[in-house]
């Protein structure tokens, strides 16, 4: 007996709920098992027949961590190490995609190969090079150190994104803004800048993560523990004879929440930057 149209749309629809439950599941239940195994003791982590709920459930762990400056100062890290990430790389994606978009200029194709040939290269196969750069320039173990070398993995992608964002936009909008006596400048921050917001949150979202996640540069670029980052500092729970497995996941839980929060907040306009824009010329 052959289906018809009706029951085959509704046959298609429920598989592709069926699908996406299975997918949430599995991407989800990890972390799932991360947060109750937080409260757990580490014996009882691993017991079997697993629990979701012990009686020794706590929030230990988390007061541990929350309680130790070392800790603390490994979040405090990240937070400045990610947050100036992201603010550079946009200042400088939206000048340099401006100027993409709007302009002729020479060696413009040239540039743009160099830029798509860096997003195209292994982060691992620099990591010697800007070591030893790091180290000659006097910004091993700095701030300034790890924000410049994060900047050269982040911004390839942030100015590839925003051109292609300004390039929605219709010229018109600049060039009426320069008619009424507007500089380049001006149109660029005054007009383009507040339309372009879905995409400028989208890149300055996906910058903010690959910051705050990167793991191999941060563990070779900093020494001593006031400078680690969280991802280091998860790392460093990992005794040589023990693991403290509610403290490691206690913190992977609170890392993972800044990330959490700015998606949640910024949602809708992260979905509409990566739509490619609101505005079609």
């Amino acid at each position: 007996m052959s289906m018809t149209k009706t029951q085959k749309a509704v046959a298609a629809k429920a598989g592709v709920i069926v699908a996406l439950c299975i997918g949430a599941v599995f991407a989800g239940f990890p972390v799932f098992w991360m947060l109750i195994s937080s409260f757990k003791s580490n014996s009882e982590i691993f017991e079997f027949p697993p629990r979701i709920l012990t009686e020794s459930f706590s929030f230990d762990a988390y007061a541990t961590i929350l309680g130790d400056p070392t800790k603390v100062r490994f979040f405090i890290n990240s937070y400045v190490v990610s947050l100036s990430v992201t603010v550079l790389t946009l200042i400088v994606a939206i000048l340099a995609a401006y100027a993409f978009s709007r302009y002729e200029f020479r060696f413009k194709k040239t540039l743009n190969m160099i830029i798509v040939s860096v997003q195209a290269v292994p982060p691992i196969t620099l990591l010697i090079p800007f070591f030893g750069l790091m180290v000659t320039l006097g910004l091993y173990n700095t701030y300034a150190g790890l924000i410049l070398t994060y900047m050269v993995f982040t911004l390839p992608y942030a100015i590839i994104m925003m051109t292609g964002y300004f390039n929605t936009l219709p010229r018109e909008l600049d060039e009426a803004a320069k008619v009424d006596g507007a500089s380049s400048m001006k149109a660029l921050w005054g007009i383009l800048v507040p339309i372009a917001t879905p995409g400028i949150v989208s890149v300055g979202i996906y910058t903010f993560m690959i910051s705050w996640n990167e793991y191999l540069f941060a563990l070779t670029l900093t020494r001593t523990e006031d400078m680690r980052t969280v991802r280091i500092g998860i790392q460093l729970l990992m005794g040589q004879h023990s693991f403290e497995w509610n403290e490691m996941m206690a913190m992977s839980i609170l890392g993972a929440i800044p990330v959490l929060i700015l998606f949640l907040f910024f949602q809708r306009y992260f979905i509409g930057g990566l739509a490619a824009g609101p505005v079609k010329s």
